[in-house]
């Protein structure tokens, strides 16, 4: 048997990282110690937007792209929630737009000034009121302008119209228990969520059914989470029942959601891996 078919090819076989600089990134942040499972980060091709510690309410930091370095505890934030802020989103349509969801159940859209903050913004452009529990996930849609999804501990998906301040679709039904994440596909026309049900769906939005559905997807107890690939397969993370973590592709195509996955001990804090996936069973 020869090397090459014992030893699988890969493009990222001698893939490598090398440290930035600590002047090129930024210091200082007093990001957010709330308990909710969230990347408390966003960015975009101007800003990035990070949720920080804050008295009497939630708060989000605003920088340039280019303000690396040391940060400036007095640096001017977005606060206009009366709880801490769980998540964020910038805007696909208009860089200075970030919408945010936060534990006062409400959901804010912000106008950042063209060239950042330079004092406290309190006052938001538009106030979304629907939910009943706290708001933990935000996600424009990708095609349509204004269009706006959240969705909060009450298991409730809402899509809202950000320029009339209007509920567009609600979608109560389909989640019996809490919402660890949503991801749209490509063209908007689906989303896919995680639940804690350890179910992944994909539902249409405009006729409020679920297209397809996988339950447990992972069978361990931990959070998972689910994204739409740009080929319309789901892309789910999890863990199995010994706490192993678990990487799987979906098929949405299939009667069933089908799988192609992978387990392996949870890696290191500081541990990235790659993977490659072919057609050929393991």
């Amino acid at each position: 048997m020869s090397f090459r078919k014992v030893v699988r090819q890969s493009k990222f076989r001698h893939v490598f990282g090398q440290p930035v600089k600590n002047d090129q990134c930024y210091e200082d942040i007093r990001v957010s110690r709330v308990t909710w499972d969230s990347t408390f980060c966003a960015v975009n091709p101007k800003f990035l937007a990070v949720i920080v510690e804050a008295s009497g309410g939630g708060a989000f930091l605003v920088l340039p792209l280019s303000k690396t370095g040391r940060i400036d505890k007095a640096y001017p934030t977005v606060c206009g929630h009366t709880g801490p802020v769980l998540d964020i989103d910038w805007c696909p349509h208009n860089d200075e737009v970030i919408a945010s969801g936060s534990e006062d159940c409400t959901v804010m859209v912000w106008q950042i000034p063209e060239n950042g903050l330079t004092s406290p913004l309190t006052e938001p452009v538009v106030v979304l009121e629907g939910h009943t529990k706290r708001v933990g996930i935000i996600a424009w849609h990708p095609t349509a302008r204004n269009v706006l999804l959240s969705a909060g501990c009450d298991n409730v998906v809402l899509i809202w119209n950000v320029g009339t301040a209007e509920e567009l679709y609600r979608l109560d039904s389909l989640h019996p228990d809490l919402i660890y994440n949503v991801s749209w596909n490509r063209n908007g026309s689906l989303f896919c969520s995680a639940c804690k049900d350890k179910s992944v769906r994909i539902i249409d939005p405009r006729r409020g059914t679920l297209m397809a559905e996988r339950e447990k997807a992972h069978e361990g107890a931990r959070p998972m989470r689910a994204i739409f690939l740009a080929d319309g397969k789901v892309f789910t993370t999890g863990f199995s029942r010994m706490s192993e973590r678990q990487l799987a592709l979906w098929d949405p195509g299939s009667p069933l959601l089908q799988k192609a996955s992978s387990s392996s001990k949870p890696p290191g804090p500081s541990s990235l891996c790659f993977c490659t996936v072919t057609s050929r069973a393991p």
